[in-house]
This record gives C-alpha cells, structure tokens and sequence, in this order.
C-alpha cells in the first residue's frame, strides 16, 4: 500500500442544478487516489445527495439561513451571500489542514462564486475553477487569483454529455495533480520581493538577485504585467516579504492610464500597509501597455509606441499624465507604516527611454522628476541618483540603502548557509 497521502479536495458547486456534474467529479477524483468534500452552495431547490458541507452550513458562515436567502426574491444577491460563506468556509478548511486544494465548476453565477472562494487561499494553494466563461472578458482581472487555473467547461451548460465528461475529466486531473506535485512556500529564508517589466525594458535584477542571495536571502522577482503585480501585493498583504525592492510601478500607469493591462487599485500598497520596509524606484512609469494587436487608450492615441511583442506594446505617456503617477505615487507611499524610500535615478526609468530609443523624452522626464521632488513627504525618503535604473550605479546605491536598513535594524538579516 502506498503511504503517500491521498490529496483532500474541495469540490464546490451548486448540488441542486449541478448534482450529475459533482458526483462525476467525485467520482473520478475518488478513483484518482484523491479525498472529496463537497461543498453545496446551491439555493434552487433540494440536492438529490448529502454533501459535506451543506448549504445551510455555507449561508451560516455569511450571517444568514436559507430561508433568509429565499425571502430576498433575488438570486444575486442570494448567490453573492453564499459566496461570502464559501470563501470564508474555504480559508477556514486550508488553515485547520482539512483540505490542500480547491476544485469548483459553474456557468457565470458559480464563476462569480468560485472566484471568491479561491481568492480565499494563499498563494501556492492549488485551486481549479472549471467554468462556461473560463479566459472570458466577462471576468474582470482584479477578480482572478495570481495563480489560479481555469479550464472551460465544453458543452456544459446542461446535463452530462461526452464533450462536458471530458472537460471535468481534465479539471479532475488538473487538481489532483497539482495538489500531489504542489509545493507550498516554506519562508525559511527571509524573502525579499522584487517587481520587474521582463528584463528588456528594466535589469536591475540581474545585479540585485546574486547580490541578495550571497548575503542570506531567498529572493522572488514578479513580472508586472498585472498578475504578477497582483501576486505581489497578496504575498505583502500577508506580511511574507522580509523587505521588497518594487522598482516596477508600471501597472500603476496602467491603471491610472486606463489600460487592461492592471493590478488593480490597490497597486502599491500592500508592503505599505503592512508595514515591510519599501526601496521603490518608479521603473516604467512613463508608459502605458496595451494588447498590441488593440489600439491604445484614447489618451495615447498618436503618442510614441514601442511594440514589445505580439501580444504587448507600450505608448508614451503625455507629461501631464506623467505627473498625476508622480503624485499618485507619492500618495501610496506617503501612508506606508513602515520604512520607505523611493529611489529616482535622474537619467532615466527603463531601457526604451534612453537617448535613440523609441520612448526617449527628456522633457517627459524632467517633469517627472520635478513632481516627485514636490509631491514625496516624509515619512517617506526620497533619494535621488545621477544614474539611468539599468545602470550598475543604480543597483549598488539601493544595495547601499538597504545594507543601512539591516544595520539599523529595520530589515531581518539573512540566513547565510554554510556550504
């Protein structure tokens, strides 16, 4: 017999509509090696089988019965309670040590529900939502967890047939799988997160990873092309970063800019509220990306492009576009609880930008500078460098800043393993 333990699911779907679809679902996990809960979070009518978690077990996690939820006469509002129930019953599952991932399927309302309930689990958890709208644009990205995996749900509108038996099949697979194969972040180093726009536009990193990990570090650098923006954020909300050199606010132009290609909102203000000690540069906040095979926002129409790929372009931002993210910037960082510096090299802010390149505009920038020195109070540093952010002088000064910043006891130093 294998001692492997069997992976434990969350299965999530409506038992009163979707009771074929679920029970399938089980079965095939079950035959999988792996371990069902189900959780109901149906209000139609009665479910046709007794499930783990049972919707009136789901609504009372939101304060309600199900009787409340029929008398609202309005299945949004309803479905919107059972998800509050949902997400907090799936948290509270993860953190007893009662499931290790998430399996959920519905059409748009289940969609709407599943997302909440993934939300709800750490980044690293696997989670698996097979949808009717799964990539659809109905769902907006700020709604997506940073490492959520969605399959379509082929042909399942209605009842089981071969095309809907072959997606759930998949989702089966996926989920068990990941759950087997998945291997959580253990943070038995302290962790030191660093944002960057791939490695053409900024390269800091190249410099600073080596240069953390020698003195103790474990070091993840995010992509921020809004996801990874959004993992970020998540991991700083959650206190796991022992410090964090976010030198790509790109996604904040974005948001601001109006583009889709966002982080959302709270971009920015994660370390800050929990009080992480913040070295931040303004790297690539003077353009805005767009899907390339798109047109840009009406506000960079016939502004200077540069196409990074088929899928990605950037536009110029206008200077006064320029200098309401300077001030937005100094906004989020002027309420961080912790440590903070921004870090404004002079010369430039991303490699199309230099001199000869397809974003250079000295004008731009200089109106930029001019509203950060204006706009960052204190608490927050500001600490100008007469560098490009893709120069060595760059890396080394933030090194020197937060060397300081261990020194003075504001960052955990770093765990040096001997060979």
């Amino acid at each position: 017999m294998s001692s492997v333990k069997a992976p434990r699911i969350l299965l999530i779907g409506t038992a009163d509509t979707k009771s074929d679809e679920l029970l399938f679902l089980r079965r095939r996990i079950e035959e999988g090696g792996g371990d069902v809960l189900v959780m109901d979070v149906g209000i139609l009518g009665n479910a046709p089988f007794d499930s783990e978690i049972p919707n009136a077990e789901v609504a009372a996690a939101a304060g309600v019965t199900l009787e409340q939820l029929s008398d609202l006469g309005d299945e949004n509002a309803a479905m919107s309670l059972m998800a509050k129930g949902a997400a907090c019953l799936a948290g509270a599952l993860y953190t007893e040590g009662r499931i290790d991932g998430m399996l959920a399927l519905g059409g748009t309302m289940g969609t709407d529900l599943a997302l909440d309930a993934a939300a709800a689990l750490p980044v690293g958890v696997p989670k698996v939502v097979v949808s009717t709208i799964a990539y659809s644009h109905l769902v907006p990205p700020e709604r997506i967890p940073a490492d959520l995996i969605m399959l379509l749900w082929s042909g399942g509108l209605y009842g089981l047939n071969s095309l809907c038996r072959s997606s759930l099949a998949q989702a089966a697979g996926a989920i068990l799988g990941a759950c087997r194969l998945a291997q959580p972040p253990c943070f038995d180093r302290p962790l030191i997160g660093i944002t960057s726009l791939g490695s053409s536009a900024l390269s800091y990193m190249k410099r600073l990873k080596p240069a953390l990990e020698a003195r103790g570090y474990e070091v993840a650098v995010f992509h921020t092309t809004g996801m990874g923006g959004r993992a970020f954020e998540s991991l700083a909300e959650q206190g796991r970063f022992a410090a964090v050199f976010d030198f790509s606010l790109q996604e904040l132009a974005n948001h601001i800019g109006g583009s889709c290609v966002t982080a959302g909102a709270s971009r920015l203000t994660g370390a800050g509220r929990a009080g992480i000690p913040q070295i931040v540069a303004p790297g690539a906040t003077d353009m805005v990306d767009y899907p390339t095979w798109a047109t840009p926002p009406a506000r960079l129409a016939g502004l200077p492009s540069h196409a990074h790929n088929r899928l990605i372009a950037s536009s110029l931002c206008d200077h006064d576009l320029r200098c309401e993210i300077a001030r937005e910037i100094a906004a989020r960082l002027g309420s961080a609880s912790g440590p903070c510096c921004l870090l404004l090299p002079l010369h430039g802010i991303e490699e199309w930008d230099r001199p000869g390149q397809a974003l250079h505009d000295a004008g731009g920038l200089a109106a930029f500078v001019a509203a950060l020195r204006e706009a960052v109070k204190a608490p927050a540093e500001l600490v100008e460098i007469d560098a490009h952010i893709n120069d060595a002088a760059f890396s080394d000064a933030a090194l020197a800043l937060f060397d300081r910043w261990v020194a003075t006891g504001h960052i955990v130093p770093g765990i040096v393993k001997l060979a």
